[in-house]
């Protein structure tokens, strides 16, 4: 099979369910674009999360290429009890209460079962109901109850979601369901896990506590709290997840553009990577086509430099899950090749890191821009060489080469990467035949053609880059005329 090069450097991210539960389906889907695969551990068994992985990596065994694996955890989310009725209508002005008492509901109270939330409440706080649909403000609370007035009315039924976005909460990012799901996860050989509601960095350190290395974190920003702590919860993870629609439910809509495009730019000066996600192509899930509003979307996520856009219940449970991915990929290789992307870009470059790997980094992008040269090779063990590499946003290629197939999984998540496990060497000499072989082998280069490689001397040190060559991607004049190590 091809080497499936891609022609654009965003990633997709499509997530697994009902919709694309097939080996047929998954590869399809992989074939369209997807890069990396999100399992929702929200929904369905780890019977079902154990399937699906296993699909993922038959596909990958039989393509040829290192594909990621995305876990997401389900997070605290917190709920109302349920009503006599099932439902019950709130008018605007009406005093409704929260309490602690199991009974079902009725039109003046509902049970909610979360002493944390009363225990963090204060008059005037807000709280939101059915994905913000409902609005309450809090008239007076004890640490049994909450008194509040409809602002805004509407119908409120069993179990349904409840916001508190004015307050940070008492609960740790992982419930016990979360906990279970992690290590179920981690031992099956996930490449990422997504922790849902992270409020602080404790959350994030927790979770790397019980990851113990073997996946790496993303954050999901969806509360004002991580919003206000984001410098430090990007300090603590591996990537970010900007997730608009609890985002959205808890903050008014229009300021989540600018915090969008605010993450988005210091996720990228920190080369971390970052996903945008919800709602990208919603009305893919029963329709063939996008909206036009959604196209435009996604490509001002593409534009604003992302490393990757996310496929939630387009791909999981929609009708057309193979032609979300190619919508997707398509209004990524059109936005690519509009030279306003490219000065955009250009223009978001910050200033590197002291240090000789980022020296050596912001080198190979001159060089690569200043010469005939078909490709950026990174050697990198850890990742951290490719993820600099990646930061620049080179015009370029990149080719991440690697003999950890775990990292090149990871990688596979990040902007304009295409990974190649090699074999180890412990050579320089021997890194750059590796990378003329994957540069004319995968359609980058040409025997004459010049390619830049970067790597670590001595290998296998993590963020060691000190070393650059320009080559030809010829083996044979890199064996016979090449200057040692």
């Amino acid at each position: 099979m091809t080497s499936l090069r891609r022609q654009r450097n965003v990633k997709i991210v499509a997530t697994l369910g009902p919709a694309s539960d097939t080996y047929e389906m998954i590869r399809s889907l992989f074939l369209a674009g997807a890069d990396v695969f999100r399992l929702n551990m929200s929904h369905g068994t780890h019977e079902d999360i154990a399937r699906r992985h296993a699909l993922v990596r038959q596909v990958e065994a039989e393509v040829g290429r290192p594909i990621g694996i995305l876990a997401d955890l389900q997070g605290p989310k917190l709920r109302c009890g349920t009503f006599a009725a099932g439902s019950v209508m709130l008018e605007k002005g009406q005093r409704f209460r929260f309490d602690l008492d199991p009974a079902e509901g009725d039109a003046s109270r509902v049970c909610l079962p979360h002493p944390e939330i009363f225990a963090a409440l204060a008059p005037g706080a807000t709280l939101l109901v059915n994905d913000g649909k409902l609005r309450m403000r809090v008239l007076d609370c004890s640490p049994g109850h909450a008194t509040t007035e409809v602002v805004v009315g509407g119908e409120i039924s069993n179990r349904k979601g409840v916001n508190v976005p004015d307050v940070v909460l008492p609960l740790a990012a992982l419930s016990p369901k979360d906990r279970g799901d992690l290590e179920f996860a981690c031992n099956l050989g996930i490449d990422w896990l997504a922790l849902s509601f992270v409020q602080r960095p404790s959350d994030v350190f927790e979770a790397r506590e019980l990851a113990d290395g073997r996946a790496a974190i993303l954050s999901k920003i969806e509360k004002p709290a991580a919003v206000n702590a984001f410098a430090e919860i990007l300090e603590a993870s591996d990537g970010i997840m900007v997730a608009r629609g609890d985002l959205g439910v808890e903050l008014p809509v229009h300021q989540v553009p600018p915090i969008q495009k605010r993450l988005t730019r210091a996720c990228r000066a920190a080369g971390k990577p970052v996903i945008v996600a919800t709602q990208m192509l919603e009305s893919m899930i029963s329709a063939p086509v996008p909206t036009r509003a959604e196209v435009s979307d996604v490509a001002t996520a593409i534009y604003e430099g992302v490393d990757a856009v996310m496929l939630s219940a387009e791909s999981a449970a929609g009708d057309y899950p193979v032609q979300a991915v190619t919508t997707m990929s398509n209004v990524a290789e059109a936005v690519e090749q509009d030279e306003i992307y490219r000065q955009v870009i250009d223009a978001q470059h910050t200033a590197a890191h002291s240090g000789v790997s980022d020296a050596i980094t912001v080198a190979a992008r001159e060089v690569a821009e200043t010469t005939k040269v078909k490709a950026i090779c990174c050697f990198s063990h850890s990742g951290k060489t490719a993820l600099l590499a990646a930061r620049e946003r080179p015009r370029v290629p990149i080719i991440a080469l690697t003999p950890m197939v775990g990292t090149a999984r990871r990688l596979a998540l990040s902007w304009g990467l295409h990974c190649v496990v090699v074999p180890e060497v412990d050579r320089f000499k021997m890194a750059v035949v590796s990378a003329a072989r994957a540069a004319r082998e995968d359609g980058f280069a040409a025997e004459d053609d010049r390619i830049v490689v970067t790597a670590g001397i001595p290998f296998g040190v993590s963020g060691s880059t000190n070393i650059l060559r320009v080559a030809t991607a010829n083996e044979r004049a890199i064996y016979e005329g090449g200057a040692e190590d």
